[in-house]
């Protein structure tokens, strides 16, 4: 039976949906794609209809994740206070896809790579609007550290079994970038 482009489209987000929690959560070698099929309430057998493969499903599962961008324009304090709350830091399968795959996509496809790089691009333009400094070049700078600095406390978080030194190093990673002191 054929289904309508509309239904196929609906198909397609669901994959891509389901592909982003499970990546996310257990890494792109730690995934099949029946698992994804599965997760997404659709047969394996449907999978190739809408991707080439499984490399080609992670490139647009990347592509996909990080085109979403949360929250408005603010200022930088605001929104690393945001991205370094427990409750997104603590959500691995539905957190930042930067923090969760970007060592996972250091060694996947160029088409990986690029859709990662588009993202980190926009994202430092994003947070370079927001960011402290004189000129763009300073706003630029203030960006990447900053970016770099969040992504990297997640990361250490995430990957420590102590949540007291977990706590740590994302609360001084906040402090740093609001520009206060811990206490």
């Amino acid at each position: 039976m054929k289904v309508s482009r509309e239904q196929a489209a609906e198909n397609r987000a669901r994959i891509l949906e389901a592909a982003g929690r499970l990546f996310r959560e257990r890494g792109f070698e730690g995934v099949s794609v029946a698992e994804v099929m599965q997760a997404a309430g659709l047969t394996h057998g449907g999978f190739y209809g809408h991707f080439k493969s499984k490399d080609d499903l992670i490139a647009k599962t990347l592509a996909d994740l990080t085109s979403r961008r949360e929250g408005g324009d603010r200022d930088l304090a605001a929104y690393a206070h945001a991205y370094l709350a427990p409750e997104h830091w603590k959500d691995v399968a539905g957190g930042c896809p930067v923090a969760a795959l970007g060592v996972d996509t250091g060694r996947a496809t160029p088409e990986a790579k690029a859709a990662m790089t588009v993202s980190l691009r926009r994202q430092i333009e994003a947070l370079s609007r927001m960011a402290p400094g004189e000129t763009a070049e300073a706003q630029r700078a203030s960006a990447i550290a900053a970016w770099s600095a969040m992504v990297g406390a997640v990361v250490l978080a995430r990957m420590s079994d102590d949540p007291a030194l977990s706590e740590e190093v994302v609360a001084a990673t906040r402090a740093v970038i609001e520009g206060g002191e811990r206490g």
